[in-house]
Parts: C-alpha cells; structure tokens; sequence
C-alpha cells in the first residue's frame, strides 16, 4: 500500500491543535532513533477541523522499547500489546505499526496470531511496516499517519476523499474486515452518526447480515463500546443508525420487537433520553450510563413483571423484585454493566414504584431519597411520552419539590381528599384478648 504524502501547505494541521503530551512522546520517541506519527481519529478529526477527544501515537518501537523510554507508561492488552503512557488525566496510547496476522509463535514461544471459527481475531501480536499497518485499520479515514518532524501527512487509504464524499468506507473486503473484528460495524455508525457522514453501500451491504457476530464479542468490550456510542453527544443519530442497520438486536435482544417502529412508546422515551442527555454532554454536564440503561431496559421490565404476576399471581412488589433482577441479568449477558451502575439503575426503577405512594410521611421521605433527582427526571421523560396520570405524577413532582413547607403540606392535604377518599380506610388489627387468669 503507498501513500499520498501531503505538506504542510496541504493539510492545514497545526501543532498548536496537538496535545503538548502526545508531542512530547512523539519526540522522546523520534530522539531515540524511532518512526513515530500521530495516527487514526485524531488525524481524522484535526483535518475536519474539529477537536480531537484523544490523541494516538504509531510506531516501530516494540512495546519494551517504548516502555524503557517512559517511567510512566504501563502495557496492556492481550489481543495486541499496546502502551498506555500516563501523564495524569490524560493518556497517549502508541502501538507498534501492525502486520498482517498469521498463527504461530515467535522466538520466544510468545502466541503471534490466532483466529476463530468465525474469522475473527483474538490474537494479534504481529508488529510491522507502516505500510502494513496502514492496511490493518479499520477505515479509510483512519489510515491518515501525521509527522512531526517534517509535518507532512501520509494518506495510505485515500481517506481525505472519503472525508470529502463524506463516506465511512472500510478498507479492504468488508466480509473479511467485519469477522475480524464485528465491533467495527458498531463503529461504522458511530463514526457516521458523529461526523455526519453516510456508510459506503459496499461497506453498509453485510452488517444485517453479520450484526448477530456481535454475540461473540466480550460483553466487558461492548459496554466500552455502548458508552462510546450514545455518550458521544451524537446518540440519537447513533440510536436511528443502529436500529437502521438492525444492530441493536443483537446488543439489547429484549428490544427487538419494542423498537421496530420509531412511533413506538418505548422508541419516543429512548429517543427524549437521548436527546436530554445529548444536551447535557453538548453542555459539559455530568451523565451516568446507569440512567441510559435504565431507561432502554425500562419496557422490558415493565412487561416481564407484568407477565410474572399473571403467570405466578405475585403481588406488584414481589414481580418487579423479581424481575429487575433478571432483566438485568439476561442484559448482562450481552453487554457488562458494572455494579456501581447496576445498583444506580435498580434506585431509579424503585423510584418509580415509591413517587406514586405520596400519603403520610412518605412524600418526604421519597424526596430526601439520594437518587430522588435521577428518579424524578425518569418519572418526567416517561411522562412526557406517556402522558395521562404518569404525566399527572411528575407534574404534581415537580410543584412538590420545589414547594415551600406549608403549601407542601396543603398540596398533601387536598391529595388526600381527591384521592385518599376514594380508598377504603383500613382496619385496625384489635390486640387479641388476654385469657383470664393470664399474668
């Protein structure tokens, strides 16, 4: 593969645009002898004129090399040995330039390449050229190799005409590249979702039908990849192009049937809470995957515990008991969820079984709860799409939380005369009677 070599004139990246950090490792790493290039999206999105999230670094330095040169840089990964060098928040990833993968073992009994019955990697300790690493990324646009010590930019996979076109195309036969790898479906409307682009048809033509390869992904890499997707800023556009491409099935298969039509209820709710979290993202305020997953695995639950106290004739809290924990269950079979996030989805779905119970002291109780914030806007975006008395509830939340003490207790009082005299007082249990003659 040869590249289009662009100067400086050409390509309009400046080093004021790149982080001091990745120019300190890509010269560290020049000094000691070494071939070193920015590389993939942040080369990518300098040249769209947008501000890169992270920067990358490609070199022929061996993962051992590039760790005697930094004391604060640790190796990581499996599939292929990367350098993470640390310099507090930020991090610089550089890999050594990849080769075509083969099995095998090198020199020192070390596994080099392996593939499974599905064609895709799970090995691939193979270094190289840049030319053959140029090869080995995913899209076109990504194959783009910045220099430093000249400022030139090396196009190996004519990626500034797909960035021209506006097309996400792969490199190489897609059938080949997506059993591969299958999370570069993902990727493919991500990356189109984000920069506005469409999919190239002969890069779009097989994900229907290779999205179920997705099941052989580690659920561990496609929560990574979930958070990437609808934390971008860009996750309705990513929601519409993954239900789109039918790759949302094999990653949430309890919403198979739910989504299939955008008019649906439970489509409206995920789309309002992607479009409040693209707002609070755009805005640089804070978001929790608990909340997103709350919300895509909230119909779900709802109909299982519903089909629970039918089947069994469990009481309401004993269903949805039931079922949250197996929802949760048959999600994290696909896609890992952490506790911490866990424990924070199953607050917010509570939530929604204490906000309606207002009598007595329990109002109050429910608004000092620590995840009350995260269960109130739950409560308001299903009542936004849901209307009726769900809408009625959040509206009646929304005036309570932010009432002062006496008109809380009056809105208390009148809640009482509409709704509690409509329910049948309850009956005090009597004390049994003590027998005669008992001390």
């Amino acid at each position: 593969m040869q590249g289009y070599v662009l100067p400086r004139a050409e390509h309009g990246i400046s080093r004021e645009d790149i982080s001091d950090n990745a120019l300190k490792v890509l010269y560290r790493l020049n000094n000691a002898g070494y071939q070193s290039y920015l590389v993939g999206g942040c080369v990518r999105d300098l040249m769209l004129g947008l501000k890169p999230k992270d920067f990358d670094v490609a070199t022929n330095a061996t993962p051992e090399q590039i760790k005697s040169l930094f004391r604060n840089c640790r190796l990581i990964g499996r599939r292929f040995r990367l350098a993470h060098i640390v310099f507090g928040r930020e991090v610089i990833e550089v890999a050594t330039f990849r080769g075509h993968h083969a099995e095998g073992e090198d020199d020192d009994g070390a596994l080099l390449g392996k593939q499974d019955a599905h064609g895709q990697l799970v090995r691939d300790n193979v270094f190289g050229t840049i030319e053959e690493d140029a090869e080995r990324r995913d899209f076109t646009f990504n194959a783009m190799y910045y220099n430093v010590a000249d400022f030139t930019v090396t196009d190996f996979a004519n990626g500034r005409d797909a960035i021209a076109k506006g097309e996400v195309a792969l490199i190489g036969d897609p059938q080949n590249r997506y059993r591969e790898d299958p999370v570069r479906m993902l990727r493919a409307a991500r990356f189109a979702a984000k920069l506005n682009m469409r999919i190239n048809p002969a890069t779009a033509a097989p994900i229907p039908e290779l999205a179920h390869l997705l099941a052989n992904i580690p659920p561990a890499r496609l929560f990574e990849e979930t958070l990437k997707m609808f934390l971008s800023g860009k996750g309705v556009d990513t929601f519409r192009m993954l239900r789109e491409y039918d790759l949302l099935t094999p990653l949430f298969p309890m919403l198979s049937d739910a989504i299939k039509d955008e008019s649906s209820r439970e489509c409206q709710f995920l789309i309002k809470v992607l479009e409040n979290t693209d707002i609070r993202i755009n805005s640089n305020q804070r978001v929790t995957p608990a909340f997103l997953y709350a919300a895509l695995l909230w119909y779900p639950l709802e109909e299982h515990t519903n089909k629970l106290k039918a089947e069994s004739g469990l009481s309401d809290h004993d269903a949805f008991n039931i079922a949250s924990g197996e929802v949760l269950h048959r999600q994290i079979q696909r896609i890992m969820i952490p506790k911490r996030f866990s424990t924070v989805i199953r607050d917010i779905w509570l939530l929604q079984q204490r906000l309606p119970r207002r009598f007595g002291r329990r109002a109050y109780q429910t608004l000092s709860h620590p995840k009350f914030r995260a269960g109130y806007d739950f409560l308001l975006m299903r009542g936004q799409v849901e209307g009726g008395d769900t809408l009625e509830l959040a509206d009646w939340w929304t005036q309570f939380q932010y009432a002062e003490p006496g008109l809380q207790k009056t809105m208390l009082t009148n809640l009482r005369q509409t709704e509690g005299a409509s329910k049948p007082p309850r009956r005090r249990r009597r004390k049994p009677k003590q027998a005669k003659g008992a001390e």
